[in-house]
């Protein structure tokens, strides 16, 4: 009975941390880069503990509540979302390379700057991790929220460590300037179709 919730959890977890995004995207490219793959793991991972835990204690619930708090983080993570893409736009017309960035590594300090930005300032994590997780969470009585959390910080836990590991198996397909171009494409077309669609809902509402 108490195992149902933590299979569930793992396989909702799962179908929302896997899906293509600005947290998902950055953590592939420092992973092609060999750039502190474990440190940019841990991190993500701690930040995904910390909004499941925000979101199974209620905090979800709160969110949805007041519209007020939910159109300011909108605005906010739609102009985030926007300026990320804008700075892939740029590099996938400059001469970048696997081996050029190697090169150009980038600090610690400045990596973790750069995942806190695209972990806490994209609402898509919120929306994600605190409002949905934390509203199936809550539907499961006594310690089965707990359990159903567990699970998705399971799910969290094994995709971070595989995609920031694993990301070097492509390293062959990066070595070419075309290969990060498309990847840096890809990557500004994620993020200004979310940062669309965050506007969007928000002028829906007037």
């Amino acid at each position: 009975m108490l195992i149902s919730p933590f299979i569930q959890g793992i396989g909702t977890g799962a179908g929302l941390i896997i899906a293509i995004g600005a947290q998902n995207a950055f953590v592939l490219s420092q992973g092609l880069q060999k750039n502190y793959p474990l440190q940019i793991a841990t991190f993500c991972i701690l930040a995904d503990a910390l909004l499941i835990s925000l979101g199974i204690s209620g905090l979800g619930t709160l969110i949805t509540q007041h519209q007020g708090l939910a159109s300011f983080a909108a605005w906010g993570g739609a102009l985030f979302l926007f300026w990320y893409g804008l700075g892939s736009f740029r590099a996938a017309f400059s001469d970048k390379t696997l081996i050029a960035t190697e090169d150009s590594r980038q600090s610690l300090k400045v990596v973790l700057l750069t995942a806190s930005a695209v972990t806490f300032l994209n609402p898509q994590a919120y929306l994600d991790t605190v409002v949905l997780l934390g509203s199936i969470g809550g539907q499961f009585p006594g310690d089965g929220r707990y359990l159903f959390g567990a699970g998705a910080l399971t799910a969290s836990t094994i995709w971070f460590l595989s995609l920031s590991f694993g990301a070097r198996l492509l390293r062959p397909f990066f070595q070419s300037a075309r290969s990060w171009k498309v990847l840096d494409l890809t990557t500004c077309a994620i993020m200004w179709s979310i940062g669309g669609s965050l506007v969007y809902k928000q002028v829906a509402l007037f």
